[in-house]
């Protein structure tokens, strides 16, 4: 008869705890919410970090592809004479590698090292426009921890100014609000940063990879006007 007592009273403990376990429960967007208005400054950067991630991404994408059947094209219609064309098939193709070709061609007729200068000047062009964007990046990676770092000061302030204020009657609730600010914020800024920092760095390498092909591209175009001085 105890027992049976005892496994009722329990189960009405048990019915008791279970809805104030499932209150406690906290959604990722109520942790969010925690954070106050820092927390939508984060927010923002984010979506700017990621906007200028996948615009990029796909820029540079589309620049490393090099297709050789494409240099062997330009190659023979320039042999052939063939000028307009050449320079048709690069504004089709459309990638940073043809239009440098197009600004040689254009140039064909002129001495070598003008051409070389304006295949390099449309080459620095090309990269600037491939790397416009990455030092917003680079200050998102940078900037997002120390305004989450800001969060956690603030936080703990608004922590310490209701603890003053309580007196005598010190209620952790009171503390909860700023630490959870304290604590979110950090995670946020943290969280952005370290996305901004490595998505930053990626492009920056691919970036590399381009301006390395660029590079081999004017080697090649050069030699491609002197071809036909050598085959004669």
């Amino acid at each position: 008869m105890f027992s049976l007592l005892q496994s009722e009273a329990a189960a009405e403990v048990a019915q008791q705890v279970a809805p104030q376990v499932t209150e406690q429960q906290m959604s990722l967007i109520d942790m969010a919410m925690k954070g106050g208005w820092i927390i939508l400054v984060l927010l923002v950067l984010s979506i700017i970090a990621v906007y200028i991630f996948s615009k990029k991404i796909v820029m540079v994408s589309k620049a490393t592809k090099v297709d050789a059947h494409f240099n062997q094209e330009i190659r023979d219609l320039i042999h052939d004479g063939k000028i307009k064309q050449a320079t048709q098939r690069c504004q089709e193709k459309n990638t940073p590698v043809a239009r440098l070709y197009e600004k040689g061609i254009e140039r064909i007729g002129r001495p070598l090292g003008d051409i070389q200068t304006a295949v390099e000047n449309t080459g620095n062009v090309e990269v600037a426009r491939l790397e416009k964007g990455l030092p917003m990046l680079a200050t998102i990676a940078g900037g997002a921890p120390m305004i989450g770092f800001l969060g956690t000061v603030t936080g703990m302030i608004r922590a310490f100014f209701n603890m003053a204020n309580a007196g005598n009657n010190i209620d952790i609730a009171l503390l909860s609000n700023g630490i959870y600010e304290a604590m979110v914020t950090t995670v946020g800024g943290l969280f952005v940063g370290i996305i901004a920092y490595f998505g930053y760095n990626f492009l920056t390498s691919r970036i590399s990879d381009v301006v390395f092909k660029m590079e081999n591209a004017t080697v090649e175009f050069m030699d491609l006007l002197n071809e036909p001085a050598q085959n004669e």
